[in-house]
């Protein structure tokens, strides 16, 4: 394999550099379809470098800073002297959830210990594990729908990954617990991480996933996650997607997913805070009767960035799609929605629905969304549409007439715009918790907390709307 040296930025250098300086710390397992695989991955970073805003799908999406940045590249593995809860504790009243972790882009185990089995079944624990424990398993799913061709940085995910989450639900099982995920970096210098996820779900079984990004520290990082979704027959899959990092961090969240027949997905992205975010969803419908329903809320000011690529393929008869991203943009802040939905020849009953639609609070503010539909059947029911605006000025105007202030009003009005996506959210002590995380980032600095209209959900402090809702 020959390697060029004339790099365009010093990120790619450097990620070439450490594949070659480190070859005991990339090819850490003897899986042949892992070695493989780094092996294509790097060839094909060679051949495409990182993606830039030249290409139609990052054209609004400028991560040139980050690929002039001098990162730890695949920090080696922490000391896990701490148990988890030491470091992370959910603070959710009400929600219990099985939580791991991965700390720099290793899975957490102070003990080093084998991939947990859990009593009813389900297999959970570091991707490095799941290669020597179940390799016939790993073997069949691992890189089987990763895309790694799409751009640069999937394929160098696949390369340089060090470790990640493995989950597989056997068939059958039906999990009532929710397993959380969260995905910390803590360093003393500025690091990229890539990592990679595999998550299976066999027939018949029911998962509810919890994935939680967030920062610990202050310092520059870049997060290159890749992750494979596997969702079997007559099974179904809610997955909770949290984002809430520093402003000097760069996040890529890549996940594909495969859906067989009757299988149900549910997704419902949150991003709270970031420097660059950029979320990109492959969901291929393959079997008859599979539906997917995608919705995510995104609230950004200062000069964050949210970047949200979702492309769904009905390639099976009698499927359903759903996409409803709402958007509220402050500052000097900025949103790209790129939806795509293909229906193939034989894919008739199908039905496919997507709605992106953007509050804009300056005039600084932008988003630039792009519906698509590309359909080769004809009996089919599908949709788009896209709205970018102001707040009501009607709506704001029949509330400050019954003697909210216009700060609160409006902030009512936001947060009437948000819940459409948040009361999608099934468990209540979560979507309670959302809800609070929605009122304060939106209060942001401006309000104190005694004297704003949007109470928390704390027993001292009852929040009650004596309006007509349907005026807002």
């Amino acid at each position: 394999m020959k390697l060029t040296d004339n790099k365009k930025f010093p990120l790619e250098a450097s990620l070439v550099d450490r594949y070659r300086e480190n070859p005991e710390g990339v090819f850490k397992s003897s899986h042949q379809k892992v070695n493989k695989s780094r092996e294509t991955g790097l060839e094909r970073f060679n051949n495409i470098g990182l993606p830039t805003t030249k290409l139609e799908q990052w054209r609004s999406t400028n991560l040139s800073k980050n690929y002039n940045t001098d990162y730890t590249i695949g920090a080696t593995k922490p000391d896990f002297d701490k148990e988890i809860n030491e470091i992370f504790n959910c603070t959710i009243h009400g929600f219990n959830t099985d939580v791991y972790a991965l700390l720099n882009g290793w899975y957490y185990s102070p003990d080093n210990k084998r991939l947990e089995v859990l009593d009813d079944g389900i297999i959970i624990g570091s991707m490095i594990k799941a290669q020597e424990e179940y390799p016939e398993l790993f073997d069949e799913y691992y890189d089987e729908i990763a895309q790694n061709n799409d751009h640069g940085l999937k394929a160098i995910n696949s390369a340089l990954y060090t470790d990640g989450l493995f989950l597989y639900v056997p068939d059958d099982v039906q999990s009532e617990r929710t397993i959380q995920l969260v995905k910390m970096v803590n360093l003393e210098s500025n690091i990229m991480v890539n990592t990679r996820n595999l998550i299976i779900l066999g027939k018949n079984s029911k998962l509810s996933f919890l994935h939680c990004d967030d920062s610990i520290n202050q310092h520059t990082g870049f997060l290159n996650t890749n992750t494979e979704i596997f969702i079997g027959e007559n099974a179904s899959l809610s997955l909770y997607k949290l984002q809430n990092i520093n402003n000097q961090t760069s996040l890529i969240n890549s996940t594909t997913f495969q859906q067989k027949s009757n299988s149900n997905l549910n997704v419902i992205l949150l991003s709270f805070n970031g420097g660059k975010l950029r979320n990109e969803f492959h969901i291929d419908l393959m079997g008859e009767f599979a539906n997917a329903d995608i919705s995510a809320m995104y609230l950004m000011d200062n000069e964050q960035h949210v970047d949200n690529q979702v492309k769904v393929m009905h390639s099976a008869p009698n499927c359903t799609s759903s996409e409803l991203f709402k958007g509220v943009l402050d500052d000097k802040a900025s949103a790209v929605f790129n939806g795509y939905i293909y229906v193939a020849r034989d894919s008739q009953k199908t039905a496919a629905f997507q709605k992106n639609a953007n509050i804009l609070m300056t005039p600084d503010a932008t988003i630039d969304t792009m519906p698509f539909l590309e359909i080769y059947a004809d009996d089919v029911k599908c949709s788009h549409g896209a709205t970018v605006g102001q707040i009501d000025s009607e709506a704001l105007f029949y509330l400050m007439q019954r003697g909210i202030p216009e700060k609160d009003a409006k902030l009512l009005l936001i947060y009437a715009f948000i819940t459409e996506v948040t009361s999608k959210i099934d468990i209540l002590p979560l979507r309670i918790s959302i809800d609070d995380m929605v009122k304060k980032r939106l209060r942001g600095d401006l309000y104190i907390c005694d004297k704003c209209v949007l109470h928390c959900s704390k027993p001292e402090m009852p929040v009650e709307f004596v309006l007509d809702m349907s005026k807002i």
